[in-house]
């Protein structure tokens, strides 16, 4: 119960404005460039181990970079060089900003029907049982973001099915404990492989 009364109050009301000062997204364009060759120059990586940053909030963004900055993220070393190229505050939130303003493309893969209404419900309902908080609460409808201002809870809505279940499985593990007050990993924690797969198939068909 103490659990989903934090998550309750991070989610709806208690973390805001974390993508601080806006960016200059005209800036970011030529900023941005050193992401391109994982990423995608426009945000949409065509290999699934890279995720996709194209309508991601730019708060989001910066934080992430920061984290690798830091160390704080530890779970990609390649991720970790290339935040460390990115030079001053201002320079990652104007590559931000550039990423928020691109379009989500179609997904890689073709949605596996029976996995996609499994993984709604998770997403929707979480499972009562195990635990496991209903995604939708925090990542909002389609798991499209609840608000620019709650930026600290990412658009996942789209996002590679490969990539989610990489970080879904990071996060059980302890390998990624960049989440606010520890929320995916306790999530992640009580999720099954098989329940992992069924939400990311979910997602990523959320274009």
């Amino acid at each position: 119960m103490r659990f989903m009364a934090a998550a309750a109050a991070l989610c709806g009301f208690g973390v805001t404005a974390q993508a601080a000062d806006i960016g200059d997204a005209a800036a970011g364009e030529g900023k941005a460039g050193l992401c391109g060759g994982c990423h995608g120059f426009d945000g949409n990586s065509e290999d699934a181990t890279y995720p996709r940053l194209a309508g991601q909030y730019a708060g989001y963004i910066v934080k992430q970079i920061k984290d690798f900055q830091s160390g704080h993220r530890a779970n990609n070393d390649t991720m970790a060089g290339m935040a460390a190229m990115v030079g001053s505050d201002q320079d990652a939130k104007d590559i931000g900003a550039f990423f928020s303003e691109q379009k989500m493309k179609g997904a890689l893969t073709k949605p596996d029907q029976d996995l996609l209404a499994k993984g709604e419900k998770l997403f929707r309902q979480g499972n009562p049982k195990s635990g496991v908080y209903g995604c939708i609460n925090c990542h909002g409808e389609k798991g499209k973001g609840k608000s620019e201002n709650v930026s600290v809870f990412p658009v996942i809505g789209g996002q590679h099915r490969d990539y989610l279940i990489k970080q879904l499985k990071e996060f059980r593990a302890g390998k990624r404990e960049n989440d606010p007050a520890g929320m995916m990993s306790a999530i992640a924690d009580k999720l099954t492989d098989q329940e992992i797969e069924a939400v990311a198939e979910y997602l990523s068909a959320q274009l």
